[in-house]
Formats: structure tokens, sequence, C-alpha cells
């Protein structure tokens, strides 16, 4: 019997505009994770509204958003993730092995981040390592705004990428 594989929903940097394609684009996945620059709390409770959700403050969430943590760690389906919203520091803690949980002889299946508004995914050393992309597009040259959904496969993790409408009413600052 064929079962649809546990799918993770990951997002980043929407500056306070959550496209309303997202919900139909996460629709039925088990977990959404968010790496930071939120900037309005309304985003976060329409993605609560469709999964449980794994958020981190980036640095251009204050108030209450300020307050969520830099980096958390944490499992969904059996995928060991970390989540950061800053590639460089993320990387460097998990070297140092400063990231709880994980350690260079057990390093996390699926390390996400944000910050750069560019869509990327390798893999190295086993690991996925993901930037969903921006998915607001805040900046005239910003590429076009993504999210990506991470689905759990036989032979591991697959990520794709979902293109998302350019809007007028992203954060511009």
């Amino acid at each position: 019997m064929m079962t649809d594989p546990m799918r993770i929903g990951v997002i980043s940097d929407t500056h306070g505009y959550l496209d309303p394609l997202v919900a139909s684009v996460f629709a039925g996945v088990q977990h959404i994770i968010h790496a930071g620059d939120i900037m309005d709390p309304a985003t976060l409770e329409a993605l609560e509204a469709i999964a449980p959700v794994t958020a981190v403050a980036g640095n251009m969430d204050g108030g209450k958003l300020g307050k969520l943590p830099r980096e958390v760690a944490g499992k969904v389906g059996g995928v060991c993730f970390v989540v950061s919203h800053k590639r460089k520091r993320l990387i460097k803690r998990l070297a140092m092995g400063k990231v709880d949980g994980f350690t260079s002889e057990s390093p996390p299946d699926l390390v996400v981040f944000g910050h750069d508004h560019l869509p990327a995914v390798e893999w190295i050393d086993g690991a996925v390592y993901l930037n969903p992309g921006t998915a607001s597009s805040p900046h005239e040259e910003d590429d076009d705004p993504t999210v990506a959904v991470v689905a759990v496969e036989a032979t591991g993790l697959s990520v794709r990428f979902v293109p998302l409408k350019r809007s007028t009413e992203a954060f511009s600052g």
C-alpha cells in the first residue's frame, strides 16, 4: 500500500505579508518551519491554522516576534532539523558543536535558514541545507518569491521550490 510521504513546509522572510497561495501549497504538510523575518504575528497565526509551526526570529523581527529564539532544533516525522535566520551563524554554531542535540558525528538531517532571499538547496555530508528564498520578495532586486516543501521519501529528503506571486504589499524598507 502506497502512502503519501511526510511533508514539511519551509518558509522565510515573509516581511509582514503572507501570500494567500501559501495555504494551498502547504495544505497537507505535517509541520511548517519559518526561518525568520516574520514581522507580523498574524503570519504565524495563519500558518498555525495549517500545521504546527517552528519559527525563529530574524533580524527584522521586533516586539513579541523578537522574543522568538534565534535558533531551534527539533524533530518531526523522524527528520531532525535545525533552523536559524542567518546561514553563516548557524553553520558556525553547528561546526563548533553549539547546537543542542547535534555534533559533527550526528548532524541534523535538515538545516534551514533564510535572510539572503535566495532559494537554494545543497546536500552536504548527507544533510539538506535549505534556504526557501523570500516568501515576499520585498526588494526590487529580489528573485521572485518562493517557499519550499520537503518530502520524506524512501531514498531520503527531496525538496521542491514553489513560486509565489510578487506582492506590492510587502515590506519595502
